[in-house]
This record gives C-alpha cells, structure tokens and sequence, in this order.
C-alpha cells in the first residue's frame, strides 16, 4: 500500500528534527563548558566602594579593623542626658491583669511593665499616662522596672 503525500511530509519532516536536534547536541559536546573553569577565574572581589570586581585589592591600602568597632545589630540609642530616666506613654494597661505596655513616642520600642514594678503601690495606671521609668533586660524581652507617673 502506497503512502500518502501528508504522511511523507510528515516523516520527512520528523527526520529533519531529528537531524537539526543531533546536530545541536554535537555542537553543546564540542563547546567548552563552563565547569572546566579555575579557581581564580570564578573569584569575585569586592572593592572598598562595595562594588564587585575581578581584580584582587591592592594589599597597601589594607586597614586593620578592632573586633570591638564591629557592630553586628543596631546599638540602642542613648538618651541626651545619661542620667535622665527614660519616659513613655502607656499604650496598654490591664487593671485587672496587672500588665501593660509602655510605648517610648522616640524609637517605638514597646516596654513590658507589671504593677509590681510601681514605685507607688496603690497607682493604677491608664492608657495615655505618660512615665518614667527604667528599662531591664529579662529572658522574654525589655521589661519596665521602677515605673514612676509623671
């Protein structure tokens, strides 16, 4: 049986992909790839403008650093006056709880404070409030000591 003219187009074409398709892989087999690359050929650099280059430093223009100049995080900001406590305005206070936050209007940093850290026992305090008081350090975060109503 004879085969149609669409099916040996078809064929012809199919041989012809095939052909174009291994000729593609022979030319991929013949380039150099990029993993035969040195060491040195795949180094960046970076200048001392932070940009990236291909040439090493110029070893003269090194400059020793001291470990302690290094800052990892952001340093908390110091108040104008070092003796001045730190004031705030409270943002939440459960009366019932004994709890609440006190928000520094400077750097937003929210202060946990109980209603043991009162300076004054009978003081309840309500959102608005402004105070005073003394930041430390606990195993869950800042936490208010010393609260003190302005």
């Amino acid at each position: 049986m004879a085969d149609s003219f669409n099916k040996k187009e078809r064929t012809k074409k199919k041989l012809q992909r095939r052909k174009e398709k291994a000729q593609r892989r022979d030319e991929k087999r013949q380039e150099p790839s990029g993993k035969g690359k040195s060491l040195d050929d795949m180094i960046a650099y970076v200048d001392e403008n932070g940009n990236i280059s291909s040439t090493p430093p110029d070893p003269n223009k090194k400059q020793e650093v001291p470990l302690e100049d290094i800052v990892i995080d952001v340093p908390r900001e110091a108040p104008a006056d070092p003796d001045a406590l730190p004031t705030g305005v409270v943002t939440y206070f459960d009366a019932a709880k004994g709890y609440g936050f006190i928000s520094d209007p400077d750097t937003g940093e929210r202060v946990f404070v109980h209603v043991n850290q009162l300076t004054e026992p009978g003081l309840t305090l309500t959102v608005g409030d402004k105070v005073e008081y003394t930041a430390v350090k606990s195993p869950r975060g800042w936490q208010a000591s010393s609260v003190r109503k302005l």
